[in-house]
């Protein structure tokens, strides 16, 4: 089997073969996994070439060169390995070739180091996503994910995991005390910090309302409808907890692999229960 995670993916069709061109145009080649190591020695021959007219080359000189070609490779694969990954998310209609080439540039330069399977997977999701849409992820939010580690994105991930569709995409924490939220992690401590990093806003007091709501309206948990009766015919409001997403936050939401909490839709359903249709509270 060869050692290029590329060659590996099989018959994906025009898009990742797109794909892969472009990034190969914006960052160099993908698709030749041995080139980076030859193209790095004929670098370091011909730099020990015009070295030897100069000093003497000395073994930590060659110490020196092997590491940069090492990291170099190393580098290569991590590319590689993320865009294979990238490669099941693309739609048949994607677009990569309208791709914003310094989008794709500044991207490779930020994930070129990340070597865990998980942020590996996080990122080729990212590529995927802008693939499928360009100009979805704007680059503010590649250079945020830049500074994530492995439990930034656990954590944003599970937070995501009570996110209900209000209009946008809204995780919602009525109670940061509430077991539902402590047994995932999410307490005042961690969302105190997902504010700190940009992915979303927590106000541990007053909490947050979506405001202007028709008489009758439906919002949704991971597909599942709720609908929704409102005391007025006009400009009502709803209660949607203490956490609001970023824009930021907004645009990672879809793409950050969360998954539905077990009894959070009865959860949330008794909370708005007010609310709820004649039929629906019997």
């Amino acid at each position: 089997m060869s050692d290029n995670p590329l060659a590996n993916v099989g018959d994906l069709g025009k898009p990742f073969d797109t794909l892969v061109k472009k990034i190969a145009k914006g960052v160099g080649t993908l698709y030749e996994p041995r080139r980076i190591g030859n193209v790095a020695e004929a670098e370091a021959e011909a730099s020990k070439i015009k070295a030897e007219s100069e000093i003497e080359i000395t073994d930590l000189h060659r110490r020196a060169e092997q590491r940069r070609i090492e990291e170099e490779a190393k580098h290569q694969k991590n590319m590689e390995d993320i865009t294979a990954k990238a490669a099941p998310h693309l739609n048949e209609d994607a677009n990569p070739d309208a791709m914003d080439d310094d989008w794709v540039a500044n991207l490779f330069d930020k994930c070129r180091i990340v070597s865990d399977d998980e942020m590996q997977s996080l990122w080729a999701r990212v590529l995927a996503t802008e693939a499928n849409t360009p100009g979805t992820l704007s680059k503010r939010t590649v250079n945020l994910l830049s500074d994530f580690d492995k439990s930034d994105a656990d954590l944003f991930t599970r937070l995501c995991g009570f996110g209900w569709v209000v209009r946008d995409v809204v995780p919602l924490v009525f109670d940061v005390q509430a077991d539902t939220y402590i047994r995932k992690g999410i307490t005042f401590d961690t969302l105190s910090h997902l504010d700190t990093i940009g992915l979303i806003q927590f106000d541990g007091l007053a909490g947050f309302k979506q405001i202007s709501l028709p008489k009758r309206f439906a919002v949704s948990y991971y597909g599942k409808l709720l609908y929704l009766e409102m005391p007025q015919d006009a400009n009502n409001e709803l209660n949607i907890g203490k956490v609001l997403l970023t824009k930021i936050g907004q645009e990672l939401a879809p793409i950050c692999g969360s998954k539905p909490v077990e009894g959070f839709y009865e959860y949330v359903k008794e909370q708005w229960k007010e609310y709820l249709p004649a039929a629906e509270k019997d």
